[in-house]
């Protein structure tokens, strides 16, 4: 199993809390929360990833440089801010296997991958990872009929619900013909306007969830996420 790491937001809600410092590289019971992320994706069989940089990149090559725990790392750096879109087309670039694995570099899901490889092996069918929180409000909640994804809530609305958990297992040809611009976002540019063609499965996780992207979250995560700082 391969990985696409999405790591080069500027983390502007966080900056107050941990300033100069880009968003992954947010301290975490200790660690950097990138090396959780990469403790839980060793941890379910990743053997190499690609981390896709743009804010502060050179931190993070740095300290991980190419390798993290027999873990392969690829940095691709962005000159120019591409969008989640973007960032996602030219990380699977640099991806050799069949289908990837997409996360978020903010987020952290106890995701249950095999299940996921064996959805993707009997249909080979883009894959978005839901998860159920008690306070939709802050993401969106996904539209879902017979398994497959028919669209995106607006933010706001608030009560429990399946959201996006930021994970998904992608072919690694999924962009091929498309006409896309250099810089969009995947959900609103590229996925939403080609649903139901897609035919996107939602895989609906039982994992444990969390997403450092707001003060209040990054608090609760230095207690959550013990068990991953102990991993390495």
């Amino acid at each position: 199993m391969q990985a696409l790491i999405l790591a080069g937001g500027f983390g502007t809600r966080l900056a107050a809390t941990v300033p100069g410092v880009p968003k992954p590289m947010a301290p975490v019971c200790g660690r950097p929360f990138l090396e959780l992320l990469l403790n839980a994706l060793h941890g379910k069989g990743v053997r190499r990833a690609v981390l896709s940089l743009g804010y502060r990149a050179e931190t993070i090559v740095q300290h991980f440089g190419d390798r993290y725990r027999g873990m392969a790392l690829l940095h691709e750096v962005e000159t120019t801010p591409l969008g989640t879109g973007g960032a996602i087309r030219q990380g699977l670039a640099r991806c050799t296997a069949e289908a990837v694995l997409v996360v978020n570099g903010d987020t952290l899901l106890d995701l249950e991958l095999d299940a996921v490889a064996a959805l993707w092996a009997a249909h080979r069918e883009p894959i978005i990872a839901a998860c159920h929180v008690d306070d939709s409000a802050r993401y969106g909640r996904l539209s879902v009929q017979d398994g497959r994804l028919t669209g995106f809530a607006e933010k706001g609305g608030g009560g429990p619900g399946w959201i996006n958990s930021g994970h998904y297992l992608l072919p690694r040809n999924l962009f091929d013909g498309a006409d896309l611009p250099p810089t969009f976002s995947f959900e609103g540019d590229f996925l939403a306007p080609r649903l139901p063609a897609l035919a996107v499965r939602v895989f609906e996780s039982r994992g444990d969830f969390i997403d450092i992207g707001v003060p209040q979250d990054y608090a609760l995560a230095q207690t959550q996420l013990v068990r991953w700082a102990g991993a390495a």
